[in-house]
C-alpha cells in the first residue's frame, strides 16, 4: 500500500485554471485505506512522503509543499478522529455498518482539508492587495478526491483477499485521473477563447469581481479599426492569422500580472492590476496603441492595424459589469471623436449623476413590456416640393419620464448611444414603426417612414438581420421602410458602416445620410454608400432666408444630390419664404414646421384628412431677402403650422 501510494503521486492531478492548491493526489486512495486497517499514524508517515513527490514532480514552492502537506495532515487526523471515535477499523469481512462510517470518515477528511486549505488562503491574502480568495466551482476536484477516498476500502479489502489484486487498482485511479482532465479541459473551454488562447469574456468577469476593495484597476477596451477590410482583402483564414498575432503582440505588451482577454470578433480587453489614475491608464492605452501600430507581416503583405481604445477605472466595490459598459461606452465615444484613446469618467457631461440616473430609468422602462413606459413615437409629414404631396414621415422618438415630463430625442440620443441601452432603444423604435407601417398599410394608406439609428447599431453588424426578421413578421415591403445614418456614424468605422448599408439597400431599405454638411466625412462617402438621399441640416435651412452663406450652402448640397442622383431633403422648413427657395433651388423634399409639427400617429391620420396638396408660386431663384407676405395661403389651419 505505501509503495503504491508514492508510486501514484508520480502522477498527480492537476485541474488546469485552479489555485496549486487544489491539486488531487492520488496517493489518498491507498493512504485512506492504510488509516482504515492499521490507524493514523503509518498513514500519515506515508502521506508525508507522497506529498514530497509530488511537490517535486509538479515543481511546487517550499512554502506551497508545506501548505499541501498542513491539508492533508489534518484531513487524515481528522478521519483518524471519526475512525477511532467508532473503533473502525476494514478487516477482511466489513459489514453495512463499517461502509457508513467510512463514509462519515471520508466526509471528515474532505471538510477538513477544504477548511484548512480556505484558512490558510485568508491568513496568506489579508493585507495584501487583490488577495482575496478565488471561487471557482470545486465540482471536478470534489468529485475525482471522494472517489479516490471511497475506493480506498475497496483495495483494502481486494488486498485482503490477495496482493496481487492490488496493481488492477491502477485502472481505477487512472479512469479518475481521465475524469480529473476531462473535467478541466472543459473547464478551460469554457474560460479561454479557442483561437487566440486568450481568456475570454467569462474569465475577465470573474477577474473584475475578485479583488479587494481598496485595490484601483483599469479595464481597457481595445477594438480594432477597419479590421473588416482584411477580412474582404485576404480572406477569413487571413483575419483569423491576424487576430492571434494580436493576441500574442497584447501578451507580450502587457505584463504578467495584468490580464488580456478576447470578448469577441475583433474586441479585446486588457484589465491593469497596477493602475493610480486616469493619467496612468491613459499611459498603458498609449503603449497598446504603439505596440499595435506597427505593421503585422501577412504572407509578405504588411497590414497596418489601429484600435480605438476605450477605458474605465475600477476603485470600491462596482461590478465587473458595469465597468465593462463604462469601457465599452469610453470606446464608442474615442471612435465618434475621431480619437484613439477616451477615458469614461464622472466628470463628463453625459457621466453625471442625472445623466446616469435617466439611463436607468430608461433601461427599466425599455425592459419593461408595458404600453405606460412612456416612450412614444412622434410622426412628421415629409412633403414632396413640387407637387405638395406627402410621401413619408420621419419617425420621432419622445419619452414622457414620471418625473421629468417629456425628454426629447437629442436628451435621449446623448444618454443611450455610448451604452448598451442603445439597442434595446434601436429594437423598440424599429418594431413599432415597422408595425404602423403594416397599420397604415391594411387602411390602404401605404406611406414611407424614416427612422434614425445610431453608431452603435450600424458597427453592430446584426441590425440588417433584425430588420428583415421585423418586416418579414409584419408582411411590410422594404421600400416603406427608410433609415438615417449620420456623418458621426460615418466617421466612426466607414467600412463597418458600408457593409452593413450594403446589405440593407439590398435588401430594399433605402438609406439617407442625415444631418449633411455637419460633420467631417469625406464626398467619397457620397459617392461609395448605397445612399437614396441626402439631408440638409436644419442649420443650414433656417438661415437660407435671410443669409447669403447657408443660401449659397444649401444650392450646393442640392446640386451635389441632383449631381449624384440621390433625393434632397431640406429639414427645418419653418417659413414660406424658405420653402419657395428650396423650390426654386430644385430641393426635392421639405420637412418642418411650416408644414407640421411632429405628432402621434393617431394625429397624423387626422392631420392626412385635412392636408391638401399646395404646390408653390414661380418665382425667380436666387436670394430673397424678406419672407413673402400672403405665407401659408391655401394651407390649413393653424394645427398644421407652427
Amino acid at each position: 500500500m505505501a509503495l503504491l501510494a508514492i508510486a501514484a503521486d508520480a502522477r498527480p492531478y492537476l485541474v488546469p485554471g485552479r489555485r496549486a492548491s487544489a491539486v488531487v493526489l492520488p496517493s489518498i486512495c491507498f493512504t485512506f485505506a492504510i488509516l482504515l486497517a492499521w490507524g493514523g499514524p503509518p498513514a500519515l508517515a506515508v502521506q508525508l512522503v507522497a506529498v514530497t513527490v509530488a511537490g517535486v514532480r509538479i515543481r511546487h514552492s517550499l512554502r506551497r509543499t508545506l501548505h499541501l502537506a498542513l491539508q492533508h495532515a489534518v484531513a487524515l487526523g481528522a478521519a483518524a478522529g471519526v475512525a477511532a471515535a467508532a473503533s473502525l477499523r476494514i478487516g477482511t469481512g466489513p459489514g453495512w455498518g463499517d461502509a457508513v462510517l467510512t463514509v462519515a470518515a471520508a466526509a471528515a477528511w474532505i471538510a477538513a482539508r477544504y477548511v484548512v486549505a480556505a484558512l490558510v488562503r485568508r491568513w496568506t491574502s489579508e493585507g495584501r492587495p487583490g488577495g482575496r480568495p478565488k471561487r471557482h466551482g470545486v465540482h471536478a476536484d470534489l468529485l475525482a478526491t471522494a472517489a479516490l477516498l471511497l475506493l480506498g476500502p475497496v483495495v483494502l479489502v481486494a488486498a485482503h483477499v490477495s496482493p496481487a489484486l492490488l496493481p488492477l487498482a491502477l485502472l481505477a485511479l487512472h479512469a479518475v485521473h481521465r475524469m480529473v482532465r476531462w473535467a478541466g479541459e472543459s473547464e478551460r473551454a469554457a474560460r479561454f477563447d479557442a483561437l487566440t488562447g486568450l481568456p475570454n469574456r467569462r474569465a475577465l468577469q470573474a477577474a473584475m469581481t475578485e479583488r479587494a476593495p481598496d485595490r484601483r484597476r483599469a479595464l481597457l477596451l481595445l477594438d480594432l479599426d477597419r479590421f473588416r477590410t482584411v477580412n474582404d482583402a485576404l480572406g477569413h483564414g487571413a483575419g483569423d492569422h491576424l487576430l492571434t498575432r494580436v493576441a500574442d503582440r497584447l501578451a507580450a505588451a502587457v505584463p504578467a500580472h495584468d490580464l488580456v482577454v478576447r470578448l469577441g470578433g475583433d474586441e479585446f480587453a486588457v484589465l491593469a492590476t497596477r493602475v493610480e489614475g486616469p493619467a496612468a491608464a491613459r499611459r498603458i492605452a498609449q503603449h497598446l496603441a504603439e505596440t499595435l501600430s506597427r505593421p503585422f507581416p501577412m504572407d509578405g503583405t504588411p497590414v497596418e492595424l489601429s484600435a480605438s481604445i476605450g477605458i474605465a477605472l475600477q476603485s470600491g466595490r462596482r461590478d465587473g459589469g458595469t465597468l465593462l459598459r463604462e469601457a465599452e461606452a469610453a470606446m464608442y465615444e474615442a471612435k465618434q471623436r475621431g480619437d484613439q484613446i477616451a477615458v469614461h469618467g464622472p466628470d463628463a457631461a453625459h457621466h453625471s449623476p442625472e445623466r446616469l440616473a435617466l439611463l436607468a430609468d430608461l433601461r427599466t422602462a425599455l425592459r419593461r413590456d408595458s404600453p405606460d413606459d412612456g416612450i412614444v413615437l412622434f410622426y412628421q409629414p415629409q412633403i414632396a416640393i413640387a407637387t405638395g404631396e406627402v410621401i413619408g414621415v420621419e419617425a420621432l422618438l419622445r419619452w414622457r419620464h414620471p418625473e421629468r415630463g417629456t425628454v426629447g430625442p437629442e436628451e435621449l440620443l446623448r444618454v443611450a448611444e455610448p451604452t448598451p441601452v442603445m439597442r434595446l432603444l434601436t429594437n423598440r423604435v424599429l418594431e413599432e414603426v415597422i408595425a404602423q407601417l403594416a397599420a397604415w398599410q391594411k387602411q390602404k394608406k401605404p406611406l414611407r417612414a424614416a427612422v434614425n439609428v445610431s453608431a452603435r447599431d450600424l458597427h453592430a453588424g446584426d441590425i440588417a438581420d433584425r430588420v428583415a426578421g421585423l418586416l418579414h413578421r409584419y408582411a411590410v415591403p422594404a421600400e416603406l421602410l427608410q433609415l438615417e445614418i449620420t456623418e458621426s456614424a460615418l466617421m466612426a468605422d466607414p467600412h463597418r458602416v458600408l457593409d452593413t448599408t450594403t446589405r440593407l439597400s439590398r435588401m430594399g431599405v433605402a438609406i439617407s445620410l442625415d444631418d449633411f454638411g455637419t460633420g467631417y466625412s469625406s464626398l467619397q462617402h457620397l459617392r461609395r454608400l448605397p445612399l437614396s438621399e441626402v439631408k440638409i441640416d436644419r442649420s443650414f435651412v433656417l438661415g437660407m432666408a435671410t443669409d447669403r452663406g447657408d443660401a449659397a450652402i444649401v444650392r450646393s448640397v442640392i446640386g451635389l444630390a441632383e449631381a449624384l442622383g440621390l433625393r434632397a431633403v431640406a429639414e427645418g422648413v419653418e417659413d414660406e419664404a424658405t420653402w419657395r427657395l428650396l423650390a426654386a433651388a430644385g430641393c426635392h423634399t421639405a420637412q418642418g414646421w411650416f408644414h407640421a409639427r411632429p405628432m402621434p400617429a393617431a394625429d397624423l391620420a387626422e392631420w392626412l384628412g385635412r392636408y391638401r396638396p399646395v404646390q408653390p408660386r414661380k418665382i425667380d431663384s436666387g436670394f430673397a431677402g424678406k419672407p413673402s407676405n400672403n405665407e401659408g395661403a391655401g394651407w390649413p389651419p393653424s394645427p398644421a403650422k407652427r
